[in-house]
This record gives C-alpha cells, sequence and structure tokens, in this order.
C-alpha cells in the first residue's frame, strides 16, 4: 500500500498516544514475535513496535524484515519505536483520501 505524505502525517497523529503493542526480546526478530505483529495489525491496523537495540544498521535490518514479512507499512521510526500500518478487512482507521 503506498501512502502520500498527507495520509502518512495523519497516520502519525493518530499513532502518537498509542504504547508500543510489540517488544522485541533478546531473541530479536522469531517467528513468533513476526506472527504477533501479524496478529496485532490484523487487530489494531497501526501499531508501535519496540527495537531494542542502539545500532543503526541492525535496527535498519529488523524493520525492513518486519515490513517485508507482515507486507505492513513503515510510517516512522523514532529512537527505538517503529510505528506500522496495515489495513484490515474491517477498515477500522479511515485515512483522508488527500
Amino acid at each position: 500500500m503506498t501512502l502520500n505524505k498527507k495520509q502518512i502525517q495523519y497516520l502519525k497523529g493518530v499513532a502518537h498516544p498509542l504504547k508500543p503493542v510489540v517488544l522485541l526480546g533478546s531473541n530479536g526478530l522469531t517467528e513468533a514475535v513476526v506472527a504477533e505483529i501479524d496478529y496485532a495489525l490484523n487487530h489494531h491496523e497501526l501499531i508501535k513496535v519496540k527495537i531494542p537495540t542502539d545500532d543503526r544498521e541492525t535496527k535498519g535490518l529488523i524493520v525492513d524484515a518486519i515490513c517485508r514479512e507482515t507486507k505492513a507499512t513503515k510510517i516512522q521510526v523514532i529512537g527505538k519505536t517503529l510505528i506500522i500500518y496495515r489495513q484490515s478487512e474491517e477498515k477500522k482507521i479511515r485515512i483522508p483520501k488527500l
């Protein structure tokens, strides 16, 4: 799904008060974590994921893997927090068309 700048800004605003739903542990990105992220996306559409690493390259690889495996759209990465979006069949979040 491709989003324009206005839609991404809107989703950032919606995500601001949210708490991280999934926290990566010391084992990193496992199949179980990907399954949990997938489940959370089905339920919430827009979620925050906490990635506990300071290494930019590692974080970038993890972010890319999460987006690829869950078919989600990366909205923003701030520090150790990733915000991703994937529209569900119920379309719980209404995104402006502009």
